[in-house]
């Protein structure tokens, strides 16, 4: 009876002491990031029948039966959908945000009104040197202007892919890290420390792969994921101890595609899918730029062929190039305006052709062309706007719903910690009675 006792008080503390480590990880982790509370399940420790006692059962103590993580699949699975779109949301935003900035804060549009103001002035007196001269200062600032607008959306675009281009190197890299995950799992002991401190490792990086792209998954009952990138079903990643390559290449127009072991795969949400939506608005704005610099010097162009200039020779070109980043100032002398219709005499104040110029001009229209570009352009971005912030709410509703039930509570923890320090208390107090017992029977026999 004393043995058994005996044993039973030192199973009993052995129990209370891993239940204090594991109470003293969650304390020591309460801020750590991706972890999940641990909790342990103790059961009795019971051995056969006593022998002339027929179904008697002799208990033999307590013993740690498993570490549970206090883990909610299904909550986890909706903070890495909330995330993607979130990821997606903020990196299309911030796309269309610099893109808007760099058509608003060129002055393009004012350098449009401006060499049209000064086409007007002109007609007061189309021979005075120096209004010729300020409306080729004019059309060699827009077409600057035109230039540096051009010159900013590249940026941008070559911003968002080497952003991009950064995310599919990390997503490659956590894809690696978690297919090595997987294979200490098919190792570790089930319910045991180890296991769980895996799968916090696991559910880290399903976490993070979640910002890049949506990230479907499927779980072994041994804690290993198989894991497939897009739309559900997706692509197939990481399966087992093995993980695919994503790579991505760049369009003609400057969009991305990206490719799983190069079979081509949409990645569906997550940052990969904002910078394509981004690069796409990028396109098309840029293809409306060049739109509105080729109606300008094809407007003037067509204009001052029809003319001659003050010397009554034939009308040139004022610009060159027919897109945003190519146009130029090709006229360096203002005497070449071709104010008066062709036929005129050197000299002529006939301004009729210079009247026609300015009609073509107003006719192709470009400030409104660009102005356009820019409300469309400001209302998506306010658009994008109420939809990240939809989202942020979301996304943060999801991760304080999975904190709630997965972090750990200092009051709880401080409870277990008295608790567990008490069973071990008793159980020590149990071996001491034990230990009485034996000395008593040892001195009854003297």
């Amino acid at each position: 009876m004393a043995s058994d006792l005996l044993s039973i008080g030192a199973s009993g503390a052995r129990a209370a002491r891993a239940a204090l480590e594991v109470t003293a990880n969650n304390i020591a982790n309460a801020s750590s990031d991706g972890y999940v509370r641990r909790s342990v399940r103790i059961e009795e420790v019971s051995g056969g029948s006593i022998a002339g006692r027929g179904g008697d059962v002799s208990v033999s103590g307590s013993r740690i039966a498993e570490v549970r993580r206090n883990a909610d699949a299904f909550r986890q699975a909706e903070l890495r959908r909330t995330n993607a779109d979130l990821q997606r949301a903020n990196v299309e935003l911030g796309g269309l945000q610099n893109i808007e900035a760099a058509v608003e804060q060129s002055g393009l549009f004012d350098s449009i009104v401006e060499f049209e103001a000064a086409l007007q002035q002109l007609a007061g007196d189309p021979t005075d040197s120096a209004r010729r001269a300020a409306v080729l200062g004019q059309a060699e600032t827009l077409a600057s202007k035109f230039n540096i607008t051009a010159s900013s959306l590249a940026s941008v675009g070559e911003g968002l892919r080497f952003d991009a281009n950064a995310d599919v190197e990390n997503l490659n890299t956590y894809a690696a890290e978690l297919s090595r995950v997987n294979l200490r799992l098919a190792r570790a002991g089930t319910g045991s420390n180890d296991q769980a401190a895996l799968l916090d490792q696991r559910d880290s990086l399903l976490e993070r792969m979640s910002g890049f792209a949506n990230v479907n998954t499927s779980f072994a009952p041994d804690g290993t994921v198989t894991v497939a990138l897009g739309a559900s079903p997706g692509t197939a990643f990481v399966s087992g101890g093995t993980a695919a390559t994503l790579t991505s290449s760049t369009n003609a127009d400057g969009t991305l595609a990206f490719a799983i072991d190069g079979a081509p795969f949409n990645p569906g949400s997550g940052s990969l899918t904002g910078a394509s939506l981004a690069l796409s608005d990028l396109a098309a704005i840029s293809t409306r730029l060049d739109g509105v610099a080729s109606s300008i010097a094809t407007a003037i162009n067509t204009a001052q062929a029809n003319g001659v200039a003050l010397d009554g020779t034939a009308g040139q070109p004022i610009f060159s190039g027919t897109t945003a980043s190519t146009l130029r100032l090709a006229m360096t002398d203002g005497a070449g305006l071709s104010t008066a219709p062709a036929g005129s005499p050197a000299g002529s104040r006939d301004q009729q052709n210079l009247a026609e110029m300015r009609q073509a001009l107003s006719a192709a229209n470009p400030a409104e062309g660009l102005n356009s570009i820019l409300f469309d352009t400001s209302s998506k971005v306010a658009g994008r706007t109420v939809t990240q912030s939809a989202l942020e709410t979301i996304a943060s509703s999801a991760r304080i719903a999975l904190e709630e039930q997965s972090g750990v509570d200092l009051d709880n923890e401080a409870a277990n910690l008295i608790r567990y320090q008490q069973a071990f208390q008793a159980s020590g107090k149990a071996m001491q009675v034990a230990s009485d017992i034996f000395d008593t029977l040892l001195g009854i026999g003297r």
